[in-house]
């Protein structure tokens, strides 16, 4: 999204300047880090949840909710935004109420199939509601909502698949590969069915196992026990942070249901058995079904993994052409051009504003 803005108004296009980013996110949140990383200049403000916790709780976060407020429209009077780009969250409602009171015009984007209330909230005072599949938009004002599709990193348009095999230490034989992951923090819910059967899953391909910090330990403890044939077939990671190039290495993926799974998977043209994350209220369900119903995912339940992992694995490893349906029609998802589309929708608003800044 960030090189995708930077590319669509340049001082060399029209006479447009390079729009200054200013990320505002949850205080003390993964977003910082991830602001970091790409170079944004960051503005924390404090947050927290309100639904399924105590009154207390609730009456506290509240607060936190309002001190946010507050120190977002101070902000706003400082620097006055030309236009705010909102994804949901919490943090987003106090950002999205002081941006609408400042009269700054607002995008909000779903990734998911669904709206949570804090999308719901901003979608009101929002110009513009950006959603990543047609059957979202139905949630929305038709004047509002436009099918953007799920934007992607940038680096992704340029991973290749034989360096990434070769990225991960991977034969560039005919021997197919799978991707196991649970998220940035792993899912042990994925982990442990998957290792009980470790040794069955490395029969049938080359694995990349993205663990997680917290299981780190004990599947690395369980790669060493392998058998030294076994072994070299089953590549561990904690984490990934070029998650582009796994993507690429793999012909099958087992993994979340999470928004990202709408963009990510049918840029690669991955087919995936989806394990949705069953605390997540619906959304992530709903994701997967939204996949599955198309021929390009199957949709497995988390407390019943242990007895369909394996039958699962056996049957799309085994039939070549089976997952190459499922590859197809994952392809036929894709929407490449998603940041690009949002970066347009959203600089629109911004040179109508006539401000600075995004």
């Amino acid at each position: 999204m960030v090189q995708a803005l930077a590319t669509r108004a340049t001082p060399a296009a029209e006479g447009n300047v390079a729009p200054e980013i200013l990320y505002v996110g949850g205080k003390g949140k993964v977003e910082e880090q991830l602001a970091a990383r790409a170079g944004l200049r960051f503005v924390g403000v404090p947050v927290g949840g309100i639904h399924g916790l105590p009154p207390w709780q609730v009456a506290w976060n509240l607060t936190k909710l309002a001190w946010g407020w507050l120190a977002v429209l101070l902000m706003g009077l400082r620097q006055r935004p030309a236009a705010l780009f909102a994804t949901g969250g919490y943090a987003s409602v106090p950002v999205a109420l002081a941006a609408w009171m400042l009269r700054v015009p607002i995008l909000v984007y779903l990734p998911d199939m669904e709206p949570g209330w804090a999308v719901r909230f901003v979608a009101r005072l929002a110009a513009r509601v950006g959603v990543t599949v047609e059957e979202a938009a139905a949630h929305f004002p038709a004047h509002k909502a436009v099918v953007t599709g799920y934007p992607v990193r940038a680096e992704f348009h340029s991973v290749d698949r034989a360096e990434a095999r070769s990225a991960f230490g991977l034969t560039l034989d005919e021997a197919p590969v799978l991707l196991v992951m649970g998220g940035s923090t792993g899912a042990q819910g994925i982990n442990r069915p998957f290792c009980e059967m470790l040794e069955q899953g490395l029969e049938l391909a080359q694995v990349i196992h993205v663990t997680g910090k917290i299981d780190w330990p004990w599947i690395q403890e369980r790669r060493e026990a392998l058998p030294a044939a076994l072994h070299a077939r089953y590549q561990i990671h904690d984490y990934v942070h070029d998650m582009g190039k796994a993507f690429a290495a793999a012909d099958l993926v087992v993994c979340r249901a999470g928004a990202s799974i709408l963009g990510e998977l049918p840029f690669f043209g991955l087919p995936a058995v989806l394990v949705p994350y069953p605390h997540a209220w619906e959304y992530q369900r709903v994701n997967a079904d939204w996949l599955a119903e198309r021929g390009a995912a199957v949709r497995l339940q988390e407390e019943r993994l242990g007895e369909e992992l394996l039958p699962t694995l056996r049957r799309l490893l085994g039939e070549r052409e089976a997952r190459a349906a499922m590859a197809e029609h994952m392809q036929a998802l894709a929407r490449p051009d998603a940041a690009a589309r949002l970066a347009g929708e959203l600089l629109a608003l911004a040179q109508a504003g006539g401000g600075r800044g995004v």
